[in-house]
């Protein structure tokens, strides 16, 4: 009886764990890109790193923190490419990364709303990022004004709307 027992709570300890391991996921890689909205230009970022941490039982314990490699930006043109890494606008040089933190995350009806530090040229300022799951899948969009950064290529700030996608693959 006593080794029925001790089966007994062997199984409920290692289900219970491995109940635990699958209500958490990390981000496994993630596809990047943005839309500079006035100038119709689209592109991609990539060089992601992630220390992300989702807790599906809980979304208000996990936490989102990333980067992305500033020289990685990608517009299809390799001009504007060279331009936009220069000095004059991302300086990928002295600012080699574009990183973001959480600092509250939410669940609002099917939605996941991920607020934090957004940090591009040693400027921080806080931007909010909607997700929605799909499958293994987090799908964000967050929308973020690029002279607000000190990359100015349109005199008006309302002409800096940068769109930003962001597809994560979730490892449970």
């Amino acid at each position: 009886m006593k080794m029925l027992a001790s089966l007994v709570l062997i199984a409920l300890v290692f289900f219970k764990t491995t109940l635990r391991e699958q209500s958490t996921g990390k981000i496994a890689s993630a596809k990047i890109t943005f839309e500079f909205v006035s100038k119709e230009v689209k592109g991609t970022i990539e060089g992601f790193e992630s220390q992300s941490k989702i807790d599906w039982q809980n979304l208000e314990n996990s936490y989102f923190k990333g980067a992305v490699q500033s020289k990685t930006l990608d517009t299809n043109n390799g001009l504007r490419n060279w331009s936009l890494r220069g000095g004059k606008y991302f300086n990928v040089d002295d600012y080699p990364k574009i990183t973001f933190e959480s600092t509250e995350v939410q669940k609002e009806n099917d939605k996941l709303l991920v607020t934090g530090t957004l940090n591009i040229k040693g400027i921080e300022k806080e931007i909010t990022i909607t997700f929605k799951r799909n499958g293994q899948q987090l799908v964000g969009t967050t929308s973020l004004y690029s002279i607000d950064y000190g990359i100015k290529i349109k005199k008006k700030r309302e002409d800096n709307l940068v769109k930003v996608k962001m597809v994560f693959e979730i490892d449970s």
